[in-house]
């Protein structure tokens, strides 16, 4: 019951959150930027994925469960982005966040390490879903099925990147929505941009990492809130300094690289 109240008292604060966003515009500017941007970064993870797993399809059935995939990116995105008023109204959701978003780091940094690359594509016969679907409803319908657990995986990984950058609502909503309109296009630009600058992926995952960090300070937050680091967690300088520091780790490798080679480009770039 006490649950249901925090959950119904902050989205009763939606009228005031919406004064603070229209109040501080101007600083809330770079926080949707930066949330456009890891949605479109984590979209293209998530796009090579469902790739992956459709490819044992027949070629006339891939765009077709694809299709569904991008549906179902849109409809599970859109109900978390609801839910992202959970995340922040119950604290300890915020720790929990921190740790899987750690995680996904952790599991992409052991992907990279390993000299076997077959291994880093998803194997849809181990999974449970995939198994216990594909004898009763085909391969092609297991294969879909499959397709939106993932989309509803990824949604969960965003909002959780979302919620670390503000606790504001208003914000959240816009940079994530116009996310999900731009994913497609941005993260085809994102590929492409990855392809001469490798380097970025590293500088994705680095900026995970910086975001599961600070949903698990929100221990500290909760436990000590009248600590000065507390109250510094909570301001808007806050916000600026990871808007800021993200912003860094994707634009100053970027713009060495530009000018010194360092991180080295792609090879086949250079030759090119």
């Amino acid at each position: 019951m006490e649950f249901f109240s925090l959950v119904t008292n902050y989205f009763a604060s939606v009228p005031t959150q919406w004064a603070d966003f229209t109040q501080h515009f101007i600083e809330f500017l770079p926080i949707i930027g930066m949330l456009i941007i890891i949605e479109s970064l984590l979209s293209v993870d998530n796009a090579a994925v469902l790739a992956t797993m459709v490819m044992d399809l027949p070629k006339e059935q891939r765009e077709k469960a694809l299709k569904y995939g991008i549906f179902g990116a849109y409809f599970f995105r859109g109900v978390c982005l609801i839910l992202a008023g959970f995340l922040i109204t119950v604290w300890w959701l915020k720790p929990i966040g921190g740790i899987y978003l750690l995680y996904l780091v952790w599991d992409w940094y052991k992907s990279k390490k390993t000299v076997e690359k077959e291994d880093d594509l998803l194997d849809k016969n181990s999974n449970w879903l995939y198994r216990i679907s594909v004898g009763s409803i085909g391969s092609f319908w297991a294969t879909v099925a499959l397709v939106e657990l993932m989309d509803l995986a990824f949604s969960i990984d965003n909002v959780f990147a979302a919620v670390a950058y503000t606790p504001n609502i208003i914000a959240i909503w816009i940079g994530v929505f116009i996310g999900i309109l731009a994913m497609r296009f941005v993260a085809q630009a994102f590929v492409k941009l990855m392809e001469k600058y490798d380097f970025l992926e590293t500088c994705a995952f680095v900026v995970i990492g910086v975001l599961g960090i600070k949903l698990l300070l929100s221990v500290f937050e909760h436990y000590m809130p009248d600590a000065a680091f507390s109250h510094f967690l909570g301001s808007h300088t806050a916000d600026w300094l990871i808007s800021g520091l993200t912003l860094a780790i994707f634009f100053v490798p970027l713009f060495t690289s530009l000018l010194f080679n360092f991180p080295r480009r792609q090879i086949k770039e250079i030759e090119s």
